[in-house]
């Protein structure tokens, strides 16, 4: 068990197992840690502005950069893209940063780029589209100044909708997850695939945000908590491969507007911007104001 303010949270995670969601009783979570979101700042109703950034040909054939920003009244980073608060969303019942059973994030070979592979006594990589993954982190109450220094925890389902750590067959790996320290521009970056639909939730990824590398690996308390929903037209073209064929019908049972975490907003402030395709992998981008 981690430290800190965490326990709580911890608490509410095991009483969430006795739902009936196979991989993911994440739906039953969602419903249950909604009280735990901070008051938005989206102010006079601006969007968080989303950028993809840093792809190139050792991302596993991910789609080149490409920056896309929008003014709100909150100000904007030096980046350009404009600084407001994300929101603080549930972890979910598969976070494994020790809060609910297994902890990564002590582990040696967590600090990695790619997260395809497990690591450890594990090789197995998660099959999929590729996919890279960036985030721009910036101080949303303090200027919109970069956070360089801080350290961002990722993970996500594989293709077939399933948790490293966790869901049935998959409980020895512990690939799609990994930490990387901000640059002196706040950025981080990760190589990882695109992650399939499974039934009750939306697409998307998980994420942490901790003050350094340090806290994220030696058991600090993130200072955010939320994620990134995946657009449906990038979506729609991953599922339309091999692999993904179970996600085409669960992407059809559910929306932005119905999903239990981005529902609030229909996903405005953390729909991630895509750029690429089946062919060459794409790259989701998202600015982070914390």
């Amino acid at each position: 068990m981690r430290s800190g303010g965490r326990a709580a949270v911890a608490s509410t995670v095991v009483e969430s197992e006795a739902h009936d969601h196979d991989h993911d009783r994440g739906l039953a979570f969602d419903l249950a840690t909604l009280s735990r979101r901070r008051t938005l700042a989206l102010l006079g109703g601006g969007a968080l502005a989303l950028f993809v950034g840093c792809g190139s040909d050792d991302d596993g054939g991910a789609a080149a950069s490409s920056t896309t920003s929008t003014t709100t009244t909150a100000g904007s980073a030096p980046g350009g893209e404009a600084c407001t608060t994300i929101p603080e969303e549930t972890a979910g019942p598969f976070p494994g940063d020790g809060t609910n059973g297994p902890d990564v994030l002590g582990a040696d070979g967590i600090v990695r780029r790619d997260i395809r592979s497990s690591f450890g006594s594990s090789s197995t990589t998660a099959e999929g589209v590729p996919l890279v993954i960036n985030l721009r982190l910036t101080d949303s109450t303090g200027g919109c100044s970069a956070l360089a220094g801080a350290a961002v925890y990722v993970w996500h389902c594989d293709r077939e909708g399933r948790y490293s750590l966790y869901s049935d067959g998959v409980e020895g790996e512990n690939y799609l997850r990994g930490v990387q320290e901000a640059d002196g521009d706040g950025r981080v970056g990760f190589t990882s695939t695109f992650p399939g639909a499974y039934p009750g939730r939306w697409p998307h990824i998980h994420f942490e945000v901790y003050e350094s590398l340090d806290a994220a690996t030696g058991g600090g308390t993130p200072v955010a908590t939320s994620q990134i929903a995946l657009p449906q037209d990038a979506c729609a073209a991953v599922y339309a491969t091999d692999g993904y064929e179970q996600s085409v019908r669960n992407l059809a049972q559910t929306s932005l507007q119905r999903d239990m975490v981005f529902s609030d907003d229909g996903g405005v402030s953390q729909v991630g911007t895509t750029t690429g395709s089946v062919d060459d992998g794409y790259a989701v981008g998202l600015a982070v104001g914390v």
